[in-house]
């Protein structure tokens, strides 16, 4: 199961993050001290009503300076009824993105305080209270202001259809069985839909997805990677890509409520998770090669590599609970000073032969370490689109698909993005992880243009969630594409590296003259909503929102945002002093 990273995970939310701030906080060295150090018990809330009412005390950064972005819009730019995309649409989808319940990232857009026309209705104007460094995320899904009734809350809309496009291809119908897209006769670009027909029908597993596209049954699959894959899939006619890019697999601490609410619990739990052992029976099978250390990133220019390092530490964490008062009781178990022994709801997808095996494998090993643990699993659509979100979970395991700019650690980490009554479940920090600290180095990495320092912010925030316990890395996935030859043809190879993944699907050729080309797709969603949880999923934004909201900007196969046909050429960009 994948998840997108917000900004990085709707269509319409690769935008991400946002803001300006002043950092505060030490040097690395200063952030990673003294990881074991005894914290104060922390009294929790375990239901889902008492955790839903947590609220946290949090305020961001000072704004300071503002900028003003300024979008020319292609005159040929028109929805595929023909109607003209203006700045309307471009103010329809930061209303939509800011104001909507349950968007899961206003980061950017809560930077906004006006997008309006310019010189005319085909130029924008979008006026910012901060600099706002990975502002190229913004708009990079656009959703169309005449298809919904009230742009300021669109969380009742596009429930099983996205109803307009403003690229090559548009939907023709979507259902749980499978989604028809059909050329866009009103494209303007020169990049218009080669096949008139692609159609996307849901796999239950890979083992199924192998088995259609060896059969004829699908033409096309994009599985997780394991080793042995190629050798699975094969065949004469059918030919394999395999790339490296953002997909990487962690685990995750909830600790807005439940067991990992106390930070000591937190801490000893994850210290006690051997990741090298771990990555030696689970991924070194399946053609792992380095086990992952960033954090919640793969490796680059915004992480030292060796954040996480040394994470296992069991004498260190059983001297953790002992000398804050717990104590083991007869069967095992760690029992906090109240009496309590922590029940910890371990969540995967059904179906993940991988996952399943790492549960199989760790439950037992942390119930030696006294930590009462159990599988808590459910569906891909349940646990991305429903569960996740709700925080309903204590430990979760999954792939998240991060775009290019490190700007979507926002979103999904500081302390005002973690969904609350109080701020209408706004936000994608589905952790609960509140580290003021942190937070004002994130926020400040947004508004830092210079790419040394804002590395170094960024640094320093991997640095505290490895402090703080947040997660666990474990690996950085390759993306694997397999095609049969006498089906498909055209570029197919070439996107499958990006965050959107085969966002080109207009280019490919139907080979064998059926008049179309199926892809097996290893998920399915549930809700097709740009905005909401429904864009949770990598699957829901790869299969809909991908391939017909327009962008003024696109990330690509190398990790890098271009500006894409929807603009004349590149925005203007005002730094205001």
């Amino acid at each position: 199961m994948r998840k997108t990273t917000k900004v990085a995970r709707l269509a319409i939310a690769l935008i991400t993050v946002s803001l300006i701030g002043a950092a505060c906080g030490g040097s690395d060295d200063a952030a990673t001290s003294d990881t074991t150090a005894a914290v104060a018990a922390t009294s929790y809330p375990t239901s889902l009503d008492d955790c839903a009412a947590v609220t946290y005390d949090y305020t961001k950064p000072a704004n300071v300076g503002g900028m003003t972005i300024t979008y020319e819009i292609n005159p040929a730019a028109v929805w595929d009824d023909g109607s003209q995309i203006t700045a309307a649409d471009f103010k329809a989808t930061w209303e939509a993105s800011l104001n909507t319940p349950g968007s899961i990232s206003t980061s950017g857009y809560d930077q906004v305080t006006a997008v309006a026309a310019g010189t005319s209705d085909k130029q924008v104007v979008v006026t910012l209270k901060a600099v706002y460094a990975p502002w190229r995320g913004l708009f990079s899904g656009l959703i169309k202001a005449a298809s919904v009734n009230n742009t300021m809350d669109v969380s009742g809309d596009f429930a099983d259809n996205i109803p307009f496009s403003g690229r090559p291809y548009k939907i023709k119908s979507w259902s749980p069985d499978q989604i028809v897209f059909v050329p866009n006769d009103k494209y303007w670009g020169a990049d218009k839909a080669v096949t008139k027909k692609f159609v996307m029908v849901p796999k239950a597993d890979s083992d199924t997805e192998i088995a259609s596209v060896k059969a004829g049954e699908v033409d096309f699959i994009y599985p997780q990677f394991y080793a042995g894959i190629e050798d699975a899939v094969k065949q004469d006619n059918i030919q394999s890509q395999i790339d490296y890019g953002g997909d990487y697999e962690a685990f995750y601490f909830q600790q807005k409520c439940g067991p990992f609410a106390d930070p000591n619990f937190r801490a000893a739990f994850s210290m006690s998770i051997d990741r090298d052992a771990l990555f030696k029976q689970i991924y070194i099978p399946l053609g792992g090669k380095e086990l992952l250390q960033c954090g919640p990133m793969v490796p680059g220019p915004f992480c030292n590599g060796d954040e996480f390092a040394g994470s296992y530490d069991p004498a260190g964490a059983e001297s953790l609970l002992t000398e804050n008062g717990w104590t083991k009781g007869a069967d095992g178990f760690w029992v906090d000073p109240s009496g309590k022994v922590p029940d910890v709801r371990w969540i995967i997808n059904t179906g993940n032969t991988r996952r399943e095996s790492t549960q199989a494998y760790l439950i037992p090993l942390l119930t030696a370490a006294g930590f009462k643990v159990r599988a808590d699993n459910c569906d891909a659509a349940c646990y991305f689109q429903k569960r996740l979100p709700a925080m309903d979970y204590d430990m979760a395991m999954y792939i998240s698909t991060a775009p290019p700019d490190p700007s979507y650690l926002t979103s999904s980490f500081v302390c005002d993005m973690i969904p609350t009554e109080a701020n209408k479940n706004i936000g994608q920090n589905y952790n609960g992880w509140c580290n003021p600290e942190a937070s004002d180095l994130m926020y400040a990495a947004d508004v830092d243009a210079d790419a040394t320092t804002r590395a170094d912010k960024i640094k320093q925030s991997l640095a505290l969630m490895a402090k703080d316990h947040v997660m666990l890395p474990l690996m950085q996935f390759p993306k694997s594409g397999f095609a049969r030859t006498d089906k498909v043809a055209g570029p197919w190879t070439g996107e499958l590296n990006n965050f959107q993944a085969f966002n080109n699907i207009h280019l490919w050729q139907d080979v064998d003259g059926d008049g179309q080309i199926v892809l097996g797709a290893e998920q399915w969603p549930e809700c097709l909503n740009p905005i909401t949880e429904c864009a949770n999923s990598s699957w829901m934004v790869w299969t809909t929102a991908f391939q017909v909201l327009p962008s003024a900007y696109a990330t690509t196969n190398d990790a890098k945002y271009v500006v894409t046909n929807l603009l004349t050429g590149e925005a203007t960009v005002k730094i205001n002093s």
